[in-house]
C-alpha cells in the first residue's frame, strides 16, 4: 500500500469514526433534538438506541486490527444506515442542510472501505 493511500485511508477512517461515534452517542442518549428529528421522519424513538448502539460497535469493528469479516459488516451497516437516512430525509422533503451529514458519512464510508489496507480486507482463496 502506498503512503498516499495509507494517509487517505486513515484520514477518512478517523473522520468516519468520529462522525459515527458522535452521532451514535447522541442517538444512544436520545438527545431531545435527535428524538424530535426521528419523530418528524416517522420513526419510533427506541430506534435511536438500536442505531446508536450499532454505530458505536461498528466504529470499534472498523478500528480494531484483524477481523476483516466484521469490518465488512460494519462498513455495510454504515452504508445502509446512511443511505436510509438520506432516503428518509428525502421522503419528508427536508431542506438541503439535512442531507449534508448523511452524504458526508456515506462518502467517508466508501473512501475508508476502498482505501483500507490489505490486512483489513477479506481475502478470497480459490482452489
Amino acid at each position: 500500500m502506498s503512503k498516499r493511500n495509507k494517509i487517505i485511508y486513515w484520514i477518512a477512517t478517523i473522520w468516519l469514526s468520529l462522525g459515527m461515534l458522535s452521532t451514535g452517542i447522541v442517538q444512544l442518549i436520545q438527545l431531545k433534538e435527535e428524538t424530535a428529528m426521528m419523530n418528524r421522519l416517522g420513526y419510533p424513538a427506541y430506534l435511536l438506541v438500536i442505531i446508536g448502539g450499532w454505530k458505536i460497535l461498528g466504529v470499534i469493528a472498523v478500528l480494531i486490527p484483524r477481523f476483516p469479516l466484521l469490518k465488512e459488516w460494519a462498513y455495510a451497516g454504515f452504508f445502509f444506515v446512511m443511505s436510509g437516512a438520506l432516503l428518509s430525509h428525502f421522503a419528508v422533503n427536508d431542506s438541503a442542510k439535512e442531507f449534508f451529514g448523511p452524504v458526508l458519512l456515506l462518502v467517508l464510508t466508501f473512501v475508508s472501505w476502498y482505501f483500507r489496507p490489505v490486512n483489513r480486507k477479506m481475502v478470497r482463496q480459490f482452489q
